[in-house]
């Protein structure tokens, strides 16, 4: 195999097929939204927000052990599409339990996969993860009982939400009536095999807040959180025998619209102020909505490449996400930071125990850095971890930085005791 960077990088998408396949196997009224940003606008970074950034809510009084619930595919929960709502709730309960016997304290529940909803939402339909047809009613509030049994054993509960995605690739049904690719059509753009929201329509991004709103006008969760799908991973084009080419995102409408109303910035400073806009508004908007709600965002595991130790390579996210995390932790548009360190702690390029303490050191606001550990990767195939490399991980973010926490993608991994996995963590770091 070539020694080429980018084959020693997962992108969430990549990490999401991995997970799913044992799991799988194992299964057999709206709310005003703020107002648009001008159209040629300066960039987000001119604009600070202090008091949102001035007293960020208190970070736990303890080690912070979480887990990402998917729900995108089935990943997680509920194990298949169509389940009885008796069964959806009975996995609730037992995820719940598994959580607290491991001891984790807390979960980080997706609710809004592909720009629906698996609560009721005013604004979007009801998601096909739960019954094979979106926007069919399940028969209950599943957010609702989520934060009942969550509540009962002493869990957080913090609500994961996808900004962009509009279709996964694995979905079926026949999109709503309500959903955003047939009421907003114009807002859609299909990208390799799937359906994203585009991030430069001002209307679109103003609509992703008013979900926030409301999702946390009904809902008492802990948390608002986002992942790393920004614009989206690339997607490449060519001939199986040929040199594969990067199809760039089909967003060339909207970037002649900004262009034409007197916009000055290149088109990835542009793309990047899109998503700076975004990720500064849903900071306030989720304050404003519900004090005390954390907000936390979950990117890629490289800084951008100019802010890396020397021997660090791989997916500059800044460059093809146009994700500018490292504004985002110097403005204070986020209460925590969990970036995805998905490799094993010897592979140099990534190296587990430098890309830590380079996030530590561009935090210049102290917020909480709560690594993602790719414990699915955990599993029955050759190439599976052993349960000590999540071990040793959790043993260098101690060391590393005393106090912060870690969140485990994902929880099948634990719900499965993968190799004995939620066994060694309950006997070892999380026996005090």
């Amino acid at each position: 195999m070539k020694s080429d960077p980018k084959l020693h990088t997962l992108s969430r998408r990549q990490t999401l097929a991995l997970a799913a396949a044992p799991l799988l196997a194992a299964c057999g009224s709206t709310p005003p939204a703020p107002p648009a940003p001008e159209a040629a606008a300066e960039p987000a970074a001119a604009a600070s927000a202090p008091e949102a950034a001035a007293k960020p809510p208190a970070p736990p009084p303890r080690e912070w052990r979480a887990a990402w619930v998917a729900t995108v595919a089935n990943i997680d929960w509920p194990s298949r599409k169509g389940l009885s709502a008796d069964a959806q709730q009975a996995e609730i309960r037992s995820l719940c339990d598994v959580a607290q016997r491991t001891g984790l304290n807390a979960l980080i529940l997706q609710v809004r996969p592909a720009a629906d909803a698996i609560y009721a939402s005013a604004l979007e339909p009801w998601s096909e993860v739960l019954t094979g047809t979106q926007g069919q009613h399940p028969g209950y509030d599943p957010l609702a009982v989520w934060l009942a049994e969550a509540k009962l054993r002493g869990l957080e509960l913090h609500a994961w939400i996808n900004p962009y995605r509009a279709r996964h690739s694995t979905a079926k049904s026949t999109a709503a009536a309500s959903h955003v690719s047939r009421t907003h059509a114009d807002w859609v753009r299909r990208y390799g095999d799937q359906l994203w929201i585009d991030p430069g329509e001002p209307a679109a991004a103003e609509h992703t807040l008013a979900v926030v709103r409301d999702l946390l006008s009904h809902y008492a969760v802990d948390g608002i959180h986002i992942d790393d799908y920004f614009y989206p991973y690339p997607v490449t084009a060519g001939a199986q025998d040929t040199a594969k080419n990067e199809v760039d995102f089909p967003d060339e409408a909207t970037w002649q619209k900004y262009a034409a109303a007197g916009g000055t910035l290149a088109r990835a400073d542009w793309r990047r102020d899109n998503v700076n806009r975004l990720v500064q508004q849903l900071y306030a908007t989720a304050h404003q909505a519900r004090p005390g709600t954390r907000v936390g965002i979950s990117p890629f595991g490289l800084p951008r490449p100019e802010l890396r130790p020397a021997g660090i390579t791989g997916f500059s996210q800044y460059d093809k996400l146009y994700a500018d995390v490292e504004l985002w932790l110097r403005e204070g548009w986020l209460d925590y930071l969990a970036p995805q360190l998905y490799w094993p702690r010897a592979q140099a390029p990534q190296a587990f125990d430098v890309l830590l303490q380079t996030w530590a050191a561009l935090n210049p606001l102290d917020r909480p850095i709560h690594p993602g550990l790719f414990t699915s990767r955990i599993d029955a195939s050759p190439q599976s971890w052993h349960p000590d490399e999540i071990l040793g991980q959790i043993a260098s973010i101690r060391r590393l930085t005393p106090g912060s926490g870690h969140i485990h993608f994902s929880m099948a991994a634990l719900a499965q005791n993968r190799k004995g996995i939620a066994d060694a963590l309950r006997r070892g770091p999380y026996a005090d």
